[in-house]
């Protein structure tokens, strides 16, 4: 009787527990540092300064932007139209790890020092680790262009893609350096994907996506010019007829 008492007692306190491997309660990612709305985190509309956690879950429109800096000082910054989620990200063991749904996405990751320390992003059908380093991954219509900007990549295609060989592991892992790109389709070209090197054009319309202000410029008053506009208007008037008042008080003088 007293071994099912403590049995019972036992399963209770285990289901109470976390699983694990997963985090227990909050823990914070980092913090949102400049935005174009809309974007919002977890359905909910976000704003400036607000905390990110693990498995927070962001998202932009076809107008909005956001960056948020990560707690060990890496950058993210999300285009328009963009979605992705803070797996993990566990600064004192630089264990990182993002999920891109679709959309543009900006890394700008402070080097790794731990050992085992990664940082990974992945979309539907590519996993990407770093050291340290500045990269631009996108990912839409089933395909994933990825630039680096500094630094190296490896660019793993995983099972979004219909490869030769079904073990897809390291040994697929594609290098990149510095001014490098590679687009990773849903088949495997068959001399392999090529890497190339990153257009000047391609490289500048790619920051430019991913671009987020510190700050919007403040749009004009609409009704700024009008009343600008109204009131020369009235002081012009004004002044006209105050010359017109004092050229008919004057009387002619007569002199020769």
């Amino acid at each position: 009787m007293l071994r099912s008492v403590l049995s019972i007692v036992l399963s209770l306190l285990l289901m109470g527990m976390p699983a694990s491997g997963a985090p227990a309660g909050d823990q914070p990612a980092g913090q949102v540092k400049a935005l174009i709305p809309d974007a919002s985190r977890n359905s909910q509309p976000l704003a400036v300064k607000d905390t990110l956690q693990w498995n927070d879950v962001l998202k932009t429109n076809a107008k909005g932007r956001l960056r948020a800096v990560l707690t060990d000082g890496s950058i993210l910054s999300l285009g328009s139209d963009g979605e992705l989620r803070v797996v993990q990200h566990d600064a004192n063991s630089q264990q990182t790890s993002i999920e891109m749904s679709y959309g543009k996405l900006r890394n700008q990751v402070v080097k790794i020092t731990q050992p085992g320390g990664k940082y990974e992003v992945k979309t539907p059908n590519v996993l990407i680790g770093v050291i340290g380093t500045d990269f631009y991954v996108a990912y839409d219509n089933n395909q994933t262009t990825v630039i680096c900007y500094v630094g190296r990549l490896s660019v793993t295609p995983t099972a979004g893609t219909k490869e030769q060989n079904s073990n897809a592991g390291t040994s697929n892992a594609i290098t990149l350096n510095p001014g490098q790109m590679v687009t990773i389709g849903e088949n495997v070209p068959p001399g392999g994907y090529q890497v190339s090197p990153a257009p000047s054009s391609a490289v500048k319309t790619s920051m430019l996506d991913t671009n987020v202000p510190d700050q919007l410029a403040k749009k004009a008053h609409p009704h700024l010019v009008r009343n600008i506009v109204i009131a020369a208007t009235v002081v012009t008037a004004g002044l006209t007829v105050a010359m017109t008042q004092v050229n008919s008080s004057q009387k002619p003088c007569g002199c020769k």
